[in-house]
Order: C-alpha cells, then structure tokens, then sequence
C-alpha cells in the first residue's frame, strides 16, 4: 500500500493553533508505516470524527443533503449545478468540518485531489470523482477509493510532546482529543464562547489556549456587562470564573439569553499555588453547573451518571491513575522524595487519621459544605467519631501562607488532633494513613485513588458513587454505584483539559502527569512567586492572634 504523495496535506494532521510553531518535525525521517488493522484504524477514525479540517465549523446544513458538491473553486460551481442540479445539493466549496456533513449524505461530487474523497470512502458515502488525484480517480470502484483512503493513513504526524512521530492510532486519540476541546468550545447548542470575565491577568494566556476555537477572537474582559453585550451581539456564550461573578451578572446573562459557561482549575492543575500566581495547566469547563455544586447538575456529574464506560477507557484510567500515584502527584505538586510504602509502619497501633483544612470561604466549602465552614468543626466533628484514631491535622496550604481565610491556630487545633503536618507532600502524608475526614477538600478523591478510606462530611464531586462514607446529603442523581476506575476516567479523562507546559498545546492528562514527574514545569510568571511568599508571610504573621479571638 503506497502513501500518499508528501506535496499534499497529511489525512491526520494538527489544527492550525495560533501558536502552532510548538510543532515541529521530528529530527529522525519519518518511519514508513503499514496499518495492522485498516479495519479497527477506519472504525477509530469514524467514532472520533478526526482527519481532514475537523476542527473547521460545521457546514450550513440544517438537514440532510442528498448529494454534496465540492468544486476546485467557486467559478466551477455553476456548472456542477447546472450538470447536477440544485435540488437537494449542499454546496460545500468553503471551509467546513466535512465530519458534519459527510456521514449523512448519499453521495459526494469532488475531484480526486480532495481529502473529502477520502473521508468519505472511509464513512461510506458514495463517491462521483471529476478528476484524477490522490485520492480518486473517475474510474474508481469503492473498493479503490477505500484502498486510497488507507493509504493515506500510512503518513505518520509528528509527536507534538517529543521529538518522534505518531503511529495512526496514537495520532487518532490525541485528534479525538483536540476535537473534544474545540467541540466543547463551541458548544451543541451553537453558542460558541466568544466573550471571558473574571479571570486574573496572571493567567489569560492559559485561558485563551483553553478556550481557543479557529476562526474565533476571544474578548477577555474585566466587565460583566462588556461580556455579556459582546456575546449578545456575537450569538455566542459567555466564559467566567464562578467565584467572580454575581448573581446580578447571572440574572443578566439568562434575560438576554446567554450562556454563560464556567471555568474552574482543575484536579492536577500545576506544580505551584494558583494563590502564587501559577498559571493552571488544566482546568474544567463546565456548561451546566460546576462540580463543587451539589445543588444543580453539572457536566462532571451528567459524566459520571450517564457514561458508558468502555473497557479501554477503563483501561487507560487505572494505567493513569497509578501513573499519578507512582510519581506522587497531587494539585499543586509531587512528591517531594523517595515513596513510602502505603501499608501503616510495624509500630503503629492506633488508626491514622488525616484532616486536610479548607479555605473557609471558598465556594467549594460555601457550596458543598452543607452549612458547616469552619475547620476547627470539622476537627471537632471528626474528633467525636474517630475517638480511638490518631488525628493528623494539615492545614491549607494557601491558609498557611497567608493567602485566604481558614487558620486554626495550633493550640485550638491540638485540642482535637494528636499532630499537626505541614512537611512534606499531600501524596506523601496518603501514604502514611489509614484514612481521611474531608468537607469537601480535593484531598478525598487523591485519597481514593490510593485505596484510602474517606469520609466525607459534605457533598463533594467524588461523593455519592458508592465509594465514599458519605455524611452530607447526596443528590438523588448520584445513585448510580461505580468502579474506582469508573470515576477516574470520569473525573480526570473526560471532564477537564489540559495544557502541555511545555509547547502550550492542548494534550492528554498522561502528558501533564509525565513533565511534573520528570519535573519539566516552567512557569512564565515565576518572577512574582517569590513575592507573594513574602506577602503571605508578613499577613500570616497577623492572623493567629485574630483567628485565635474569632474561633467559635
């Protein structure tokens, strides 16, 4: 099976990101490639909807086309249309997403050239070639056209996240990937995100890479109403930052009829503090709701109870989450040595207890905490059911530097717990319990992915799936009982997105997870880090005495 000519654009190839010089050809000559199963490599292609300008818009079709006409230019169309008529036919001469329109459609007129050609041969549509080329040639059987097709996926795409090439698969599900993102940019509804507010200047850049849909500018604004107004104009939504926003700007947002979508840092977001101004390197985007709130759905949640999870998503979840725990990954950072072992040591004899602290008036407290806020409570609370466990108390680490609100001075924290940690990782501390007591705290769900028991006195995301000890009310739309695996493909495969620190493109969660662990995590705004150490230092000096005065 030849490959296609190089003069042509490869079948499988990158979108044309802004910042596209991220990709280069690899050092090494490209390998020649022979597809083991063309059947399982078309059928890959067909259910991820990738190859040819996938990520153009979709084609204006508001139904079904009999027959697609696709001319080497607009002065030809005519004559196509006076040959083949224009009842029923889609002239699809511009720049579309052939995936929109293709599998639908009876039959494709196109010159042989066209990578259409080959998409189509590949999802069934019926073919009318009008000249020779890569492709097709007008003599052409279906069986020929499927042969071509094939053919041109004998091309590798370059590695984008090292120095080597793609085998087709590989290249398929990093596509599928890219796709997810664009897609879920530009909403089903329609209502492309055309308009942001509420995000820090510290970290638009990301949120741009995020958000970034071809062909569209995204307007970041400090103004809710600049926001909402230019989305109104544009028929598109609007993308925000929950804790930023207000009701008032939600109330706005439905009477003119805009979305609004919500972005959120994600579960393994950088190797620093978001309260130190390190930019995320994954986020969520969440059309419905946002995963910290129990009280409406959300996108995360519809994830969790509607999937089917397929064995080999199942499969990839269980390889990345013990990638995550070989290498000690948690939010903000890995571990910081050698790993422990996760069973408890010879001399313990007492159940080791963990309470991670909350920022007290985060929204993911002030949301799933069924009322309760205060850390010295939950301490309190976990004390009367755990009186026999040795309690180890970590308090926030943004609390502790001096950032947000929540410090349990130590006297006050020791009335309830035996220790107070603050050396040291997250995923180290999990290895050295046997259980966890959270609100809401990000830290039960790392606790799961080590096989620790959790309890959970709030409503987080990762309650009510049958896994956790769960003492908040549960949404009756949690009942649905999953695997550990189940909720990992969920929670870190299919809800957020990542950003590669390194070439700034959109990549799969195992990439992010192998550059913290080989510790290849720059940070463009590392200069202010130092600074806001040194703010939190000087405010935290301050705090114990009022917090000590205030403590209930």
């Amino acid at each position: 099976m030849g490959r296609a000519p190089l003069n042509t654009p490869p079948l499988l190839r990158a979108p044309p990101f802004p910042w596209a010089g991220a990709i280069r050809e690899p050092a090494s000559p490209a390998p020649d490639i022979t597809p083991a199963d063309s059947d399982s490599l078309l059928e890959a292609m067909r259910t991820a909807r990738v190859g040819g300008t996938f990520w153009a818009p979709p084609c204006d079709a508001a139904q079904t086309f009999d027959t697609l006409l696709r001319p080497r230019s607009k002065a030809e169309l005519p004559d196509l249309q006076a040959t083949y008529g224009t009842a029923d036919v889609l002239d699809c001469s511009y720049d579309c997403d052939p995936w929109s329109a293709l599998p639908q459609a009876k039959r494709l007129i196109a010159h042989g050239n066209d990578e259409w050609v080959a998409i189509a041969a590949i999802v069934g549509t019926a073919v009318h070639v009008l000249s020779p080329g890569t492709y097709g040639a007008p003599d052409d059987d279906e069986t020929a056209l499927a042969a071509k097709a094939q053919a041109a996926l004998a091309r590798p795409m370059p590695d984008p996240f090292s120095d080597g090439w793609l085998e087709p698969h590989d290249a398929i599900a990093l596509l599928a990937e890219w796709r997810r993102v664009i897609d879920g940019n530009r909403g089903e509804n329609g209502q492309t995100i055309v308009a942001a507010c509420g995000m820090s200047w510290w970290k638009r850049a990301e949120i741009r890479r995020f958000l970034w849909v071809p062909g569209t500018r995204l307007r970041i604004t400090n103004s809710g109403t600049s926001a909402l107004a230019h989305a109104q104009r544009h028929g598109g939504a609007v993308a925000v930052w929950p804790s930023r926003i207000s009701p008032a700007l939600i109330a706005r947002a439905q009477k003119k009829g805009v979305d609004l979508v919500r972005v959120e840092d994600g579960f393994v977001r950088s190797a620093g503090l978001g309260s130190n101004l390190v930019p995320p390197s994954s986020v969520v985007v969440d059309r419905q709701g946002i995963h910290f709130d129990p009280s409406a759905p959300s996108d995360l949640e519809t994830i969790l109870a509607t999937t089917d999870f397929a064995p080999p998503l199942v499969e990839r979840a269980r390889k990345l989450r013990s990638s995550i725990v070989a290498a000690g990954i948690s939010k903000y950072a890995r571990s910081s040595g050698t790993r422990s072992k996760p069973s408890a040591s010879p001399e313990r004899t007492r159940r080791v207890v963990l309470v991670p602290g909350q920022v007290e008036d985060d929204m993911s407290v002030l949301a799933g905490g069924g009322g309760m806020t205060s850390n010295l409570e939950l301490l309190k609370n976990t004390r009367a059911l755990e009186p026999e466990a040795e309690i180890w108390w970590r308090p926030h680490p943004d609390v502790d530097a001096g950032h947000r609100n929540g410090m349990v001075p130590d006297e006050d924290a020791l009335h309830y717990a035996d220790r107070i940690v603050r050396e040291g990782s997250m995923a180290d501390l999990l290895d050295k319990v046997d259980a966890l007591h959270v609100l809401t705290s990000l830290s039960g769900f790392e606790a799961l992915l080590r096989g620790r028991e959790v309890t959970c006195h709030g409503t987080p995301f990762f309650a009510g799936w049958g896994l956790t000890r769960d003492l908040g009310a549960v949404p009756a739309r949690r009942g649905r009982k999953l695997t550990l695996d189940e909720l990992v493909a969920g929670v870190l495969l299919l809800y957020p997105r990542y950003l590669d620190p390194v070439t700034g493109l959109p990549c799969p969660p195992e990439v992010l997870i192998r550059r913290m662990a080989q510790g290849t995590m720059p940070n463009r705004q590392g200069w202010i880090e130092p600074l806001r150490r040194l703010q939190g230092r000087i405010v935290s000096r301050f705090r114990p005495r009022r917090a000590k005065a205030a403590r209930p």
